[in-house]
């Protein structure tokens, strides 16, 4: 699959109406022409995970930008089914806490950050600083600021250090895959019904939800706005359609297992001492009556 077709190159002014297709699913006709392959890719997945896990030098940071009911919950839940427990964290980021906000607005996402070896993946994060908080900018008076630049000058200063902050992690063997759901409006009209409609889909609905449909507009152009000034070669945006879930799935799938194809892990290699010790440690076992 090719995935330039997704990327975000740096610098790049974009339009999400226009140039990307919420609905596109490539040359895949229907849900099942894509099962093979989403199977596969879960197993090649759960594969590359054992070794990164092994190999203990990289860790994997995903993370899931969107609107509201553009599947990132179900998206996390199928494609990492296979991957072991152990070597994979999910972080939902919420509204900050009253700890949060007495710490800068990277601190709860630095302390969720996977160890070398595992899959961090954050539902939502702290692009949400210059996402929703770009939208209702009331909400920056209630962070506990030292005097902070007006107008465009505080969010230039936000993509800046978010840069920083992942050209930091990518030095330091954290490797960073971005990925916005990209959901068309009507879409999100037909999932928002039928969360109505479905006693148990109520859970997943809240009234907020609907009232921030008035913002779509803002929120588009805030995604496009941050897209350009932070998508970068250590760390590029992905757009990922969003109207068929199963289309979502497959190429989230196939971007995870070509980049953790591309570290080019390999399972540890011991020493000559260790070896002895296991041939010692076989002949004992196999000594025993």
């Amino acid at each position: 699959m090719n995935h330039e077709a997704f990327i975000v190159k740096p610098g790049a002014k974009i339009s999400l109406q226009k140039q990307y297709d919420p609905a596109y699913k490539a040359d895949y006709h229907q849900k099942s022409d894509a099962e093979g392959k989403l199977q596969a890719d879960i197993q090649r997945l759960a594969y590359y995970q054992d070794i990164l896990y092994a190999q203990n030098t990289y860790a994997l940071l995903i993370i899931f930008q969107a609107m509201d009911a553009a599947g990132k919950d179900s998206t996390i839940k199928h494609v990492m089914s296979g991957v072991n427990p152990q070597g994979c964290q999910v972080f939902s980021f919420k509204s900050p806490s009253a700890e949060d906000l007495d710490h800068d607005y990277l601190w709860r996402s630095m302390k969720a950050l996977p160890e070398r070896g595992r899959i961090g993946i954050f539902n939502r994060s702290y692009y949400e600083e210059v996402l929703v908080v770009r939208v209702h900018p009331g909400i920056l008076q209630n962070q506990q600021l030292p005097k902070f630049p007006k107008g465009n000058q505080i969010w230039q200063q936000r993509f800046e250090e978010i840069n920083n902050f992942e050209k930091y992690l990518f030095n330091n063997g954290i490797i960073i895959l971005k990925f916005f759901l990209n959901v068309s409006k009507a879409e999100q009209k037909k999932r928002f019904l039928e969360r109505i409609e479905s006693p148990e889909k109520h859970w997943k609905f809240s009234a907020n939800d609907v009232r921030e449909r008035a913002f779509w507009d803002d929120y588009m152009s805030a995604y496009e706005d941050a897209f350009r000034h932070t998508s970068t070669e250590w760390a590029p945006w992905y757009i990922i359609p969003a109207d068929r879930k199963w289309f979502t799935r497959l190429v989230v799938a196939d971007i995870i297992c070509t980049k953790l194809q591309q570290l080019n892990l390999q399972y540890p290699t011991v020493s000559e001492e260790h070896q002895q010790k296991l041939l010692q440690a076989k002949q004992l076992l196999e000594s025993e009556d």
